[in-house]
């Protein structure tokens, strides 16, 4: 039978503290050890890292000091102009991104490092201050077990250029507090904070967190027998918690979630399990696989959970609910139902074990657990543990992914972790054995940071630091920047698929996981090119669609500036039936200009001398030239890339003919461009489009000619969200769309995400019943607790209200007779 305790005592800031340091040190190091920035002289900025984080992270820098092109609503620099509030909640929300802004705009990179590391630190302090809230114990071990779940091969390989993912792994031990909240009745605006922020920051991580916590929420009040009412009560108050905080981000996850349904599709990979030797081998330090989960973890953390089932001076109820729990899990990423409801019901694109960190904080509760219910496991109880981990090495050693430096750091490690935890029950011998515990997990993470870098180096793109190169682009497009005049577009080749935002400029490129459907098809159908499978638009290098979305200054590759006369933003087409694309790129850019500018070839392979040659080869994947011209690479590996319409130079006539270095592809067209004709074409929409034009952070406001008729098109894709004149915009050819009727002389465009203002409205009530419910669940006053109604035997008062019952506080009561702690 339990016995009622008081409750624990305010955790305390020194484990917290240490935990945030000894990480710190571990990802520091290891990053030395690899070389990598700001290290030494290797990239770090891998794959999605420095092609999305770290330009929207220095679009973050240029909101916060005025100088960006649009607002929180609308991005105005990319894709011609796209939805921002998505993005932010999906890469800029967290309360760290803002840190960027402390720094100079040329140290993105180092900014974006910095508060990479403040995030992981951040996550093992949580943890730290979990764990001592959860129950007593000193605040030495709930420090060295905080970092070992930030320092988790989740983290430091998955995480660590995925930066919005660590806003999960500080989410997870943040919401399981509020579980303890729950518990006790206590905090319940706090809880409601913190899971908003939880959600804000990164819903989709937080999503699995919020999994997680659940989980230890039922444990723990299995563990504690208070009786089903009390139970209910407590699953009630964090239920309500819970939806209530979620329901305070909607203003940023609504449009968010809407946003992601219109995105172009990403691409699908069927799930299969890992073998069980490549899932065992990624307990090991310094192991690297992009399609297995990072399951490194210290091995002080995971010799202590191996030995709980052994452990027999904890109470077996607990020593079966968390060793059950993390098998569980574990079993859990295996198979695919479950794999999908980690996964929001939907496999993922990339990494498929994204939930691999909820594992890790579990692994190292059931590590504490065991460690402050009985104290450090007695000798037989670690040779069980140890002998455990010792068969892990033995099948793991059979995986193509084991390293020896891998098999020697861990089997290394677990003599000395072993011998400090024997040696902790001896308590002279706490310092020594603490720093043993603290130098094998630091080495390990360390270890693993490393090789993590190098395999990423190794297997991904990687993409150079701010540099000279950076710094000649941005000042190049900030002095022919016009906006909004014309545009400035980065040009092509591109330094990263998001160069507006890092570099300047209102371009067409852009890469984001909310990349619009619409956006894709219709730069696919003038012939841009794409990488990640359609959501990473390249800009096109085209005088035609220039004119059409008046760019009207492009860098070159050499560093120079091409200039041209281009319409503005607004212009009118005559009336007409609704045009529709059609299978060639050059006309369906003439039927976007309205106005026929291309020509045949005058034989195959051959323009006619003094127009310019362009060659759409969407599958081509090699360089192709004109006989007396330079080369030109094409880049095409279907379906992850799409070469895009390539400029060839002027023809010269037959000793121009068109020469691919490779193997023609099956499918190809070469036409050749009037400039004359185009000339003419701009001319003409200058002459009937807006007359002055007024851009605001999440509009356009435009005034015509008098009497103007037809159809005013504004140069920026027809996503969801656009209103003009008090309507829903609507669309041609993928583009804004204005009906006139010959009396409307002012156009006003205004973008609005959609969900936002449901979002707000939900938020609105959400904070509405908070308030509610915090009224309601007051505590009556002291003088009023004479006439208070009778409590029932089973704790139940007749006269009380639900929201009463919620919030009365309960005692907690201990998991076992005769344990050391004083709380469970």
């Amino acid at each position: 039978m339990s016995t009622p305790h008081r409750s624990p005592r305010r955790p305390g800031l020194l484990g917290s503290a240490l935990a945030a340091l000894v990480t710190v040190v571990a990802v520091c190091a290891g990053d030395a050890v690899a070389r990598v920035f700001p290290y030494g002289p290797r990239h770090r900025s891998i794959n999605d890292l420095g092609n999305q984080f770290v330009p929207f992270h220095a679009h973050l820098w240029d909101l916060l000091h005025g100088r960006a092109g649009g607002g929180l609503l609308l991005n105005w620099q990319s894709g011609y102009g796209t939805s921002f509030l998505p993005d932010f909640g999906t890469y800029l929300a967290s309360p760290f991104a803002v840190l960027v802004g402390l720094f100079p705009r040329q140290d993105i990179d180092l900014a974006v490092y910095v508060v990479t590391v403040l995030k992981t630190a951040a996550a093992a302090a949580a943890m730290a201050w979990l764990l001592r809230t959860q129950r007593r114990g000193p605040a030495w071990a709930a420090g060295l077990l905080g970092a070992s779940y930030a320092l988790c091969g989740w983290s430091v390989i998955e995480a660590s250029y995925n930066p919005m993912w660590l806003d999960g792994l500080i989410a997870f031990p943040l919401l399981c507090l509020t579980g303890e909240w729950a518990l006790r009745a206590r905090r319940p605006v706090a809880a409601v904070v913190v899971v908003a922020l939880c959600w804000t920051a990164n819903f989709y991580t937080a999503y699995m967190a919020t999994l997680g916590a659940v989980l230890v929420l039922l444990v723990r009040l299995l563990l504690i027998r208070s009786g089903t009412a009390r139970s209910l009560r407590a699953l009630a108050r964090a239920a309500l918690t819970t939806v209530l905080g979620v329901a305070l981000s909607m203003p940023v996850l609504l449009p968010l979630f809407l946003s992601s349904k219109q995105a172009y599709p990403g691409w699908f990979k069927p799930f299969v399990p890992v073998a069980t030797e490549d899932l065992l081998a990624r307990l090991l330090p310094a192991t690297y696989s992009f399609s297995s989960p990072a399951l490194f973890i210290g091995t002080g953390a995971l010799l202590l959970a191996a030995a709980l089932p052994f452990h027999r001076t904890v109470a077996g109820r607990e020593r079966l609910l968390w060793t059950g729990l993390v098998l569980l899990v574990l079993l859990s990423f295996q198979w695919m139902p479950t794999h999908l409801a980690w996964h929001l019901f939907a496999t993922p694109n990339g990494s498929p074990y994204r939930q691999t960190f909820v594992l890790a904080g579990i692994v190292v509760m059931a590590a504490w657990a065991g460690l402050t219910s009985a104290g450090p496991p007695r000798p037989w109880a670690l040779a069980g543990g140890a002998a455990v981990l010792a068969a892990v090495l033995l099948a793991a050693s059979g995986s193509g992914l084991a390293t020896p430096w891998g098999l020697a750091l861990f089997g290394g490690g677990l003599a000395p972790a072993g011998a400090a935890w024997w040696a902790l029950r001896h308590r002279r011998l706490v310092l020594p054995a603490v720093a043993v515990l603290a130098l094998v997990l630091v080495a390990q993470a360390a270890a693993t940071t490393a090789h993590g870098q190098r395999g990423k180096l190794a297997g991904l793109d990687d993409y150079p630091v701010w540099g000279a190169a950076h710094t000649a682009r941005a000042g190049a497009l900030e002095a022919a920047g016009g906006w909004p005049a014309y545009r400035t577009d980065a040009g092509r080749p591109a330094l990263t698929g998001n160069d507006p935002m890092l570099l300047g400029g209102e371009g067409g490129a852009y890469y984001s996981s909310h990349t619009p459907d619409l956006f894709t098809r219709t730069m696919m159908a003038l012939g841009a090119g794409w990488t990640s499978r359609g959501r990473n638009v390249q800009s096109l290098d085209n005088p035609v669609t220039d004119a059409v979305f008046s760019v009207g200054a492009r860098l070159r590759p050499d560093g120079t500036i091409a200039r041209a006369e281009v319409p503005p933003l607004v212009t009118v087409r005559p009336p007409g039936p609704e045009p529709a694309y059609g299978a060639s790129p050059f006309a369906n850019q003439e039927l976007l200009l309205g106005a026929r500018v291309y020509e045949a070839p005058v034989s195959p392979g051959v323009c006619r001398a003094g127009t310019e040659a362009f060659l759409w080869a969407p599958e081509y994947n090699a360089t192709a030239r004109l006989a007396d011209g330079p080369s030109f690479r094409l880049n095409a590996n279907p379906p992850r890339n799409r070469a895009a319409l390539q400029p060839m130079g002027v023809s010269q006539g037959r000793p121009s003919q068109l020469v691919f270095d490779a193997p023609a592809p099956t499918h190809w067209e070469l036409s050749c461009l009037d400039r004359p004709r185009l000339e003419a074409a701009v001319a003409a929409l200058r002459a009937s489009a807006a007359t002055s034009l007024r851009v605001t952070s999440s509009g356009i406001r435009a005034e015509l000619p008098p009497n103007t008729t037809g159809t005013a098109v504004l140069a920026a894709p027809a996503i969801a969200g656009w209103t003009c004149n008090g309507r829903p915009a609507a669309a041609r050819l993928g583009l804004v769309a204005i009906p006139l009727d010959g009396h409307t002389a002012v156009i006003a465009c205004t973008f609005r995400p959609p969900g936002l203002v449901p979002g707000l409205a939900v938020a609105g009530a959400s904070l509405l019943a908070l308030v509610a419910f915090v009224r309601a669940t007051r505590p009556a006053p002291r003088d009023g607790r004479r006439n208070a109604p009778p409590i029932s035997r089973r704790g139940v008062s007749r006269g009380h209200s639900l929201s009463q019952l919620m919030k009365r506080p309960q005692t907690i009561p201990a998991t076992r007779r005769g344990s050391r702690s004083t709380t469970p």
